[in-house]
């Protein structure tokens, strides 16, 4: 047993600094160890357990559907659900606030599957309690082949688009992140807008884990931040089953979880049975609501593929089960054990109560709203904007922005006025950066910091050095409702491929996150290579739905906000560097709309130059060179790829002719992407070098002369010949 913890069988140990309480939650149950350390005879155990009460009766409807998902098209993680099946039953028969009819009600507890991998447990439990979309004809697709066009909802990992799925889950820790985000955009709407008498935010997040998420980086960066933050609207539920996909947990992890989650500022509960008491899980649940200061860790002791043969091992956690397991868990539920998908009538009635349920309790809460409305008209107006996820006079902002005001800024300073100005003019904007706001220009007032030292009503975050699970939490918040947060990170771009699978996961689920990288270039100087991201565009313009914006001025850069600020369905990458912005002709916001286009024509032209950002400068001063010596040139600004990829094919061949004529790419990027538009690329090879911005410039062939000299070689090797057939080169 870990230090400081005393257990009387089913615990509750509440943390106030050093000190322990201890709450007896079932006296007939004999004290055991830390649930970590408790052992089960589980190959051969005998549990002597028949089902008595309609919970009981309930766990068997979902263990027995369960095993029909699983079984139907030769496998699938079973073992998972099936040993979660009671705390399914506690949370959605008796403990969340939920409405099966209206899966959308604003004020829903959430419920997330961070173990994603046992999603049928969540799809059971939808079909089971009434929600529309999950019909057994749905469930009956898991696992199917597809062929034909054939489409189900019951994916092999939740997704968001589905009812009744709160977030996209799979990748391991991602949902215990997401589940913090949505906890912050909960605490931060009952600060606004509940008044006394009148709590009409009230929300409570609940998230399922396993053992595999809570060893994943992401989750402990977020464990950390909630508990640092006292999110105590947050309950993490630990599947504690002690079976990973390889074997047994302590041949990888042997750490005391409950002392971990401890030290991170969280109170924690055990249930030292989990497999069949649904009251002593609900009891500790009904505990976690009194938490008032302190997020809480209910680990609940459970069995993978419980009563199966295979009960307890690696062989439960994924594939089919054995036929005399399956047909006595049928003939405890009063069935054929030769059924499927038949659910007898008791628990199913049982079940489908919270279908009632939840419509009386939307239209208590409806009725709360009018009450509300009445008394804070204002304040309820401002509530219902948010409900619909309108963004403010954002456009005004913009439109009344003068780029020439900002000649010659770096972007990176210019993006911090358009957002302090943007900030205050958009309630829903919130987030933060991940300990580099200083460098990454992005302005707040202490007074605007979500904590609980100062008030939960502040919309800046401060992260921490947390780049993973400041953009899974980001996700988190967008998730909370449609437009109702519109949340921003922010870091050095280099150290967003820290964050990458945050913001993947983000694209993945359409979600409206704005993430601002800043220092993208060889600005970085004397940080050296480590700082200096020149591939790190490459992943980020390859991935779908994701904007990856570089702008090289003012002008584009209010561009790149209209269109971020108006992409309700995917997330936004805004690049920018902090060098002085040189002079680049005829830039427009209206043109980073459409991805690339002409800032210099010339009909005459031998040759095309294309960059952005902070790199466009130097092309266009090597044009200038090389017009002077009898080379024209056409100049080409292309802030965004994917927006220009969206564009009708007339449009594009506009901008870059397939007539044969040199295109010559140039950024301080390694030139993947570039391949796709252009003939040949004037990029990096290699990594960067630690010294000076000017002198990295000079060094790699970048700066003006470097791109003169380059061109001119590259003109003389065609000989005047199709650019084209002669293949894309690296200059």
């Amino acid at each position: 047993m870990a230090p400081g913890l005393v257990e009387t069988g089913l615990l509750a140990v509440n943390h106030d600094d050093n000190k322990s309480k201890s709450h007896n939650l079932k006296a007939d149950v004999a004290p055991a160890e830390s649930p970590a350390q408790t052992t089960w005879e589980t190959k051969k155990e005998v549990t002597g357990w028949i089902p008595e009460t309609d919970d009981d009766f309930a766990i068997l409807a979902v263990r027995n559907l369960v095993l029909d998902i699983c079984m139907q098209n030769g496998g699938g993680h079973g073992g998972s659900a099936l040993g979660m099946a009671a705390i399914g039953v506690a949370l959605w028969k008796h403990v969340m606030r939920y409405n099966p009819a209206n899966s959308e009600w604003f004020d829903r507890d959430r419920f997330v599957l961070s173990n994603g991998h046992a999603s049928m447990f969540l799809y059971a439990m939808n079909h089971l309690v009434g929600y529309d979309a999950w019909t057994m004809d749905e469930l009956k697709g898991y696992g199917d082949a597809k062929l034909n066009g054939y489409k189900t909802i019951a994916h092999a990992h939740p997704e968001i688009e589905v009812p009744g799925v709160e977030v996209t889950t799979g990748p391991l820790g991602q949902g215990i992140a997401n589940a913090v985000g949505l906890a912050i955009a909960s605490k931060n709407l009952a600060a606004n807008f509940n008044k006394p008498g009148h709590d009409i935010v009230k929300s409570r997040i609940y998230c399922m884990t396993g053992d595999g998420c809570l060893m994943e980086g992401v989750a402990l960066e977020a464990i950390a931040l909630a508990g640092h933050l006292q999110l105590s609207n947050l309950v993490l539920l630990y599947d504690n089953n002690q079976v990973t996909c390889d074997g047994p947990l302590d041949w990888i992890n042997t750490e005391d979880v409950n002392a971990k989650m401890v030290a991170s500022g969280w109170e924690v509960i055990n249930v030292a049975d989990g497999r069949y008491d649904v009251r002593a899980i609900v009891s500790a649940l009904d505990l976690a609501k009194n938490s008032s200061s302190k997020p809480v860790f209910i680990n609940i002791r459970t069995v993978i593929g419980v009563d199966m043969a295979s009960a307890g091992t690696a062989k439960a956690h994924h594939g089919g089960f054995d036929q005399d397991s399956i047909a006595a868990s049928k003939k405890l539920a009063g069935l054929l054990p030769s059924s499927r998908y038949e659910i007898p009538e008791r628990p199913l009635q049982f079940l489908r109560e919270s279908r009632d349920k939840g419509t009386a309790a939307e239209q208590s809460w409806d009725k709360s709203m009018d009450k509300y409305a009445e008394e804070y008209p204002e304040e309820a107006a401002e509530f219902a904007s948010r409900q619909k996820g309108t963004q403010g006079d954002f456009e005004k902002v913009l439109n009344d922005l003068d780029s020439k005001t900002f000649a010659g800024q770096p972007t990176r300073e210019t993006n911090g006025i358009i957002l302090e100005r943007l900030w205050k003019a958009c309630p829903s904007l919130c987030g933060g950066g991940a300990d580099l706001v200083n460098s990454n220009k992005i302005v707040y007032s202490e007074n605007d910091v979500f904590s609980r030292a100062t008030s939960f009503k502040g919309r800046y975050i401060r992260n921490g050095i947390r780049e993973h699970a400041m953009a899974s939490i980001a996700n988190g918040m967008a998730a909370y409702g449609p437009g109702t947060f519109l949340p921003i990170t922010a870091t050095f771009f280099m150290f967003f491929i820290y964050a990458a699978p945050g913001v993947r996961m983000g694209a993945l689920s359409n979600l409206q996150v704005i993430h601002i990288a800043t220092h993208d270039s060889f600005a970085e100087g004397q940080n050296g290579p480590t700082h200096q991201p020149v591939e790190l565009d490459s992943l980020y313009r390859a991935m779908p739905n994701l904007s990856y914006i570089r702008p090289c001025d003012a002008e584009e850069l209010i561009g790149a906000w209209s269109y971020a600020m108006r992409s309700v369905h995917n997330p936004s990458m805004i690049s920018v560097a902090r060098d002085p912005v040189g002079e680049v002709p005829n830039t427009s916001r209206e043109g980073v709309q459409r991805g690339a286009y002409v800032i210099q024509e010339n009909s005459d032209a031998a040759i095309t130059l294309v960059s952005c950002g902070s790199n466009l400068h130097y092309a266009v001063a090597a044009a200038k060179k090389l017009e002077q010596k009898g080379t024209k040139c056409r100049l080409v600004s292309a802030p965004c790829l994917s927006l220009f990829d969206q564009q009708d094919s007339e449009y594009r061949k506009s901008v870059f002719p397939l007539d044969g004529k040199p295109i010559v790419s140039v950024e301080e990027y390694v030139a993947t992407t570039w391949a796709r538009y252009v003939t040949a690329s004037i990029g990096m090879t290699s990594f960067g070098y630690s010294a000076s911005n000017e002198s990295n410039y000079e060094r790699f062939g970048l700066d003006t002369a470097g791109i003169e000299k380059k061109v001119n070689k590259y003109l003389k090797s065609l000989n005047g010949g199709s650019a084209r057939e002669a293949g894309w080169q690296q200059l």
